[in-house]
């Protein structure tokens, strides 16, 4: 298994964030006319709920970002995202799962499951080529599970925050007598900031479902690039897990990057700088290979 890279910073990162942020990238890429945000288009599926999605055709490796619980495709990560995949002339997927946002479905009756069924229909049927995945929170385990499950169509991940087995873990830890108090209401409620209601609900279903699809238990077959974004104060999933996403993926070429001063979200605006920058540098490195 590969040994994860703890740093600040990728080298030569630091001095980009430093200096003009997006401008500064732009300076090293050909100018384009500003263009127009892409257009809100819905999936069909057989038997399943219409996804919302939004979609910018251009070169490979794309780039497909998996929002966060409860979040969706309209957050100021996605957002920086698709000017950044414009101005590189990248493809660019954003799209809200099932039960989110503009998609259909009922956010209380999905899972685990069920959201990534989402993702590898998006990956199978609205993207073109090896893509780079990029996870926010619980869109960094949706992450890895689609690049278990389809390495030929996964050339990098960039986990932000990533949530991997977090809330089996958390649930798991808790007395054995608060389990079985929320186990005899049905439904486990974890206090949040990023709520109107100041809390998330997650069903006993959603928590027994979810057990299936856990990966830190053993070593994890994925082997592309993989960047791992993570907050200090992050007070929603603490920055450890990514630590240990990264010493049981299989992949030789892992880094870890700490931001002393993140949060969960990581939308500040210097953490989304060092997100672009580091799918940049990851297209740079995809592209020199081939």
């Amino acid at each position: 298994m590969a040994a994860a890279v703890l740093r600040s910073c990728r080298r030569g990162l630091s001095q980009i964030l430093s200096n003009g942020g997006l401008a500064a990238l732009s300076s090293k890429r050909p100018e384009e006319p500003r263009r127009h945000k892409s257009t809100v288009q819905y999936a069909s599926r057989p038997d399943l709920p219409k996804l919302a999605y939004r979609r910018v055709k251009g070169k490979s490796p794309g780039v497909v970002f998996l929002h966060g619980y409860g979040s969706n495709m309209s957050g100021q990560k996605a957002e920086a995202l698709e000017e950044f995949c414009r101005s590189l002339g990248h493809s660019y997927l954003r799209f809200t799962n099932t039960g989110h946002g503009a998609s259909e479905g009922v956010l209380a009756e999905g899972t685990i499951g069920t959201l990534e069924i989402d993702v590898l229909f998006v990956l199978d049927e609205l993207a073109e080529g090896p893509q780079i995945l990029v996870g926010s929170s619980l869109g960094g385990r949706l992450m890895l599970l689609t690049a278990i499950a389809r390495p030929e169509k996964t050339a990098a991940l960039v986990g932000v925050a990533t949530a991997a087995d977090h809330l089996v873990t958390s649930f798991n830890s808790l007395p054995l007598e608060k389990q079985k108090e929320f186990e005899a209401k049905g439904e486990w409620t974890v206090p949040t900031k990023h709520t109107e209601e100041g809390i998330y609900r997650f069903s006993m279903d959603f928590l027994r479902e979810a057990e299936n699809h856990c990966v830190l238990q053993s070593p994890i077959p994925i082997t592309c690039p993989i960047r791992l974004i993570h907050g200090l104060k992050d007070e929603d999933v603490p920055w450890h897990i990514s630590m240990q996403v990264a010493e049981r993926v299989l992949s030789n070429d892992v880094d870890v990057i700490l931001r002393r001063h993140g949060q969960h979200r990581m939308s500040e605006k210097d953490d989304i700088k060092l997100m672009v920058y580091t799918i940049d540098d990851l297209i740079d490195k995809l592209t020199t290979m081939v």
